[in-house]
């Protein structure tokens, strides 16, 4: 394991010695990885419950490849009671050339139909730290995620790598219920159960109300730390609903990248993470040999869409000689939500200098929360609540030349043409946090974050943070938060931006980015559409979809649906 330097992790990481994979060699190679997806039990923190898992691991496998391979992964669907199709996104790369590897229903692919299978192919194109996981509606809270690390440059000195550590909040029921009551009015927000560290932790057992079969004082993630040796840890907040604040007790962690952008190293008791941010500390062994500390992960409950019974996530952390059988009677730092936002933007300064132009496009987003027609609570973006149809590819109509969809404004799609530096001031009308992640693009600029109306000002303005995925606070009307963040438009192509907490997405906090839509050609994209369009057409009417959220929701089609032999086109005639 690349983590060898720990210890019995529940065996979740399918992490090879580096010199095992030759990633120390020269020369770029495929890197092959076959994904069976399907339904199995276990009990990570003791309470045994039905999870998706990926090769019978939760998490799932650890890809691991270096800049200039190739990664292939064939992702099989095999899950069953019920059926249902999935699909896998690759967060944070931007895919410039393999678009339709992006892993979005209804944007870059049809759903891998139950039964079948499809194969991603693609080039990483950054490097660093990072993680895949299902975009097929809220699977990925059910366990369909795991690890990515792409090796590249070494921004910082270390002598271990410990590999990546998962954070994340953790349901003891299926996502469908966890996503279903939201929708009501007054809507519920069902309790998270626990908090894990790379898939761990224990859960108190006359909690449970349910006559589950629960097994109480379950195991905790280990990890081993030697005296006087700086240690790399990989954190991946790969929640649904919660931040994180991370600590080692009695240590201090360097902080030296934050999403795939490298930073220049600062120092912190305790670092933040939102849903799908990683960020690389560093970690130095000042303690003695037989030193015993927990490691710290607290869900953030204020910040959080409901409650949480078990917040806080531990670890063991034992050196070299330490006594295993021990537990660690060290006490935690202090931490605060902060407004629910990462690290000041002033102290997260990229190593990489790069100083956004002068934007040719400018546009403001508004985000709230309101009943739709049906009287159900929904989020909209831009006034629009957002909904997708399965069995149409966006992108593939992009690359016909179709870009406008003004009978189905609920696409949500925003085209903003030969635009080369785009700039969006995100406001927040709504008293609830968001983590807003845009595809397409491996980072883009933070410039502020506040609330009330942005006055213009720049934080850093040379050199302002960088990441892809970054905090908003919560909002109101009369008072409400904004993000303002930049990119340049480099990538043709339809890219999502969405908010990461399941419940947001699910309800329609997402929008589409169409770049550069001459630039979009068809470069084989019709034979790589049919190998999931096909399947899924033939699945879904054997097994209709009623999907029930907007994350990605499908459109609804009855009888009147009629598909036109048009390629893969499909089109609801009503």
């Amino acid at each position: 394991m690349l983590i060898a330097e720990g210890l019995s992790l529940l065996g979740n990481l399918d992490h090879s010695p580096l010199s095992l994979l030759g990633l120390g060699s020269s020369g770029a190679t495929t890197r092959h990885y076959d994904f069976e997806v399907t339904r199995g039990y276990l009990a990570p923190d003791g309470l045994n419950r039905s999870l998706l898992l990926v090769n019978g691991q939760f998490p799932g496998p650890t890809i691991e490849a270096k800049l200039g391979d190739t990664i292939s992964v064939t992702v099989i669907n095999n899950i069953d009671n019920p059926k249902e199709g999935t699909a896998i996104h690759w967060h944070g790369l931007p895919q410039r050339d393999t678009k339709w590897a992006d892993g979005v229903p209804f944007v870059t692919q049809c759903p891998i139909a139950s039964g079948s299978s499809f194969t991603y192919t693609f080039k990483p194109d950054v490097a660093g730290t990072s993680w895949w996981h299902a975009h097929f509606t809220a699977q990925y809270t059910d366990g369909l995620f795991g690890a990515m690390i792409i090796h590249g440059e070494k921004h910082a000195e270390y002598d271990i790598d410990l590999g990546p550590i998962f954070l994340n909040d953790y349901y003891h029921i299926d996502y469908v219920s966890y996503l279903l009551p939201v929708y009501d009015i007054p809507p519920t927000f069902v309790s998270l159960d626990n908090n894990l560290i790379n898939g761990r932790m224990y859960f108190d057992c006359s909690l449970e109300t349910q006559g589950r079969q629960c097994t109480p004082n379950a195991a905790i993630s280990k990890f081993r730390f030697q005296t006087g040796k700086t240690h790399l840890l990989r954190l991946i907040n790969a929640g649904g609903a919660a931040i994180q604040h991370f600590s080692v007790d009695d240590h201090e962690l360097t902080v030296i990248a934050n999403d795939f952008v490298p930073v220049e190293p600062y120092i912190q008791k305790v670092v933040h993470l939102g849903i799908g941010q990683r960020t690389d500390v560093l970690v130095k062994a000042t303690g003695t040999d037989t030193d015993v500390v927990w490691m710290r992960s607290d869900a953030d409950v204020f910040c959080a869409n409901g409650t949480i019974l078990q917040p806080n996530a531990t670890a063991a952390v034992y050196y070299s000689n330490a006594d295993e059988e021990a537990r660690p009677k060290t006490q935690p730092y202090s931490w605060d939500s902060r407004d629910c936002l990462n690290d000041p933007l002033e102290i997260t300064i990229p190593l990489e200098k790069k100083t956004p132009p002068t934007p040719d496009l400018i546009k403001t987003i508004d985000v709230k929360a309101d009943l739709n027609g049906t009287g159900h609570l929904v989020f909209f973006v831009d006034n629009s609540q957002f909904r997708a149809n399965f069995s149409e590819a966006l992108l593939l109509s992009a690359s016909r030349g179709q870009v406008d969809f003004p009978s189905n404004p609920e696409y949500n799609i925003h085209n903003y043409g030969n635009a080369t530096a785009i700039r969006l001031i995100i406001r927040n009308l709504f008293p609830t946090v968001h983590t807003m992640h845009l595809h397409g693009h491996a980072d883009f600029w933070i410039l502020a974050e506040g609330r009330g109306e942005w006055d213009g000002t720049v934080v850093n303005p040379e050199n302002p943070q960088r990441r892809d995925s970054a905090q908003m606070m919560v909002g109101t009307p009369d008072n409400p938060s904004y993000l303002v963040i930049q990119f340049d438009a480099d990538n043709p192509g339809v890219w999502s931006l969405h908010c990461h907490l399941v419940i947001h997405v699910s309800a329609g906090l997402y929008m589409n980015v169409i770049e550069h839509p001459e630039r979009i050609h068809n470069e084989g994209y019709e034979a790589i559409f049919r190998e999931t369009c096909e399947p899924w057409m033939a699945f879904s009417q054997k097994h209709p979809h009623n999907q029930f959220d907007s994350g990605l929701k499908e459109k609804r089609f009855d009888n009147s649906l009629k598909v036109l032999r048009t390629g893969l086109r499909v089109e609801n005639l009503n």
